[in-house]
């Protein structure tokens, strides 16, 4: 395999994390940002000399932009970059302010969106690289309590899919990363909970979120194997545009998607006769 310049944000724990350990394994030199001195020396240790640390926010887009240019300079072209940073946020639509909402697409949309902006010049320029961004299983399907997170990850997934399409002519290929429950801290430390204030969703919501909570620690993805799956698909010459990962995710997404097709076959008719007659077809 070839050796290759990784770089992944949010790498001190999670997915992150098992996503540099199994590049670092395979023999590949990963760059990770995390958000603390202590994180930063605890990742190089991992591998001294293939695992480099750099401190990043990266919703500050210039650090972002400033710590993509720096790794190129000093530790080589980049040949993948897997904006994997981001957060849970949980609550019903009504009870969640809108400032958690800016937040959680502060940081899981823009900050994406930051990375990739950042790396793709240097691609665009060698004509290869891989982009990847880590959406969800909730980029593709949602679930009652998780709105603003599914909106996100939905937002995310389209720009993923335009962007694939735009940078195909340039030999670079865009991945969108869709997990399932891994056994992380995503449902428990890492997860933002807004409060309860509408006892209205209490039958329906309350049930919710205790099970994700028991469950926490307990699910059924397996980070490791996740980060092996990521490599592979590095290797390919005709990687996949969308990576779901694990039999849940598989299960659920599978179902979503053929609910909204049965949705969009059972009102064809109507969807018709909003066209003008003379109407040009896309």
């Amino acid at each position: 395999m070839h050796k290759q310049n990784w770089l992944i944000t949010g790498v001190s724990t999670g997915l992150g994390r098992a996503f540099a350990e199994a590049a670092l394994a395979a023999g590949h030199t990963v760059v990770g940002t995390v958000r603390s001195e202590e994180d930063l020396r605890a990742f190089e240790e991992l591998r001294p000399g293939n695992a480099h640390g750099r401190l990043l926010d990266v919703t500050d887009d210039d650090a972002v932009h400033g710590v993509v240019a720096e790794v190129e300079q000093n530790v080589g072209p980049l040949d993948v970059v897997v904006a994997n940073a981001g957060y849970g946020l949980e609550g019903t639509f009504e009870e969640t302010p809108l400032a958690e909402v800016r937040r959680q697409f502060e940081v899981n949309v823009f900050g994406a969106m930051a990375t990739l902006q950042a790396a793709l010049p240097h691609m665009r320029a060698r004509r290869r690289g891989h982009l990847m961004a880590v959406t969800s299983m909730g980029g593709l399907m949602a679930v009652p309590g998780m709105s603003a997170y599914c909106g996100s990850k939905f937002a995310l997934e389209g720009i993923l899919e335009a962007l694939g399409k735009e940078v195909a002519q340039f030999g670079i290929h865009v991945t969108a990363i869709e997990p399932g429950s891994f056994r992380t801290d995503w449902a428990g430390r890492s997860m933002t909970r807004a409060a309860r204030t509408v006892d209205d969703y209490d039958e329906l919501f309350t049930p919710i979120r205790e099970a994700r909570q028991k469950a926490s620690g307990n699910q059924l993805g397996n980070p490791a194997k996740a980060g092996d799956a990521l490599v592979r698909i590095t290797s390919l010459e005709r990687p996949p545009a969308h990576l779901v990962l694990g039999s849940d995710a598989l299960r659920l997404v599978t179902a979503a998607r053929a609910a909204v097709d049965e949705e969009i076959r059972a009102w064809e008719a109507l969807s018709r006769t909003t066209d003008f007659a003379d109407g040009a077809q896309l």
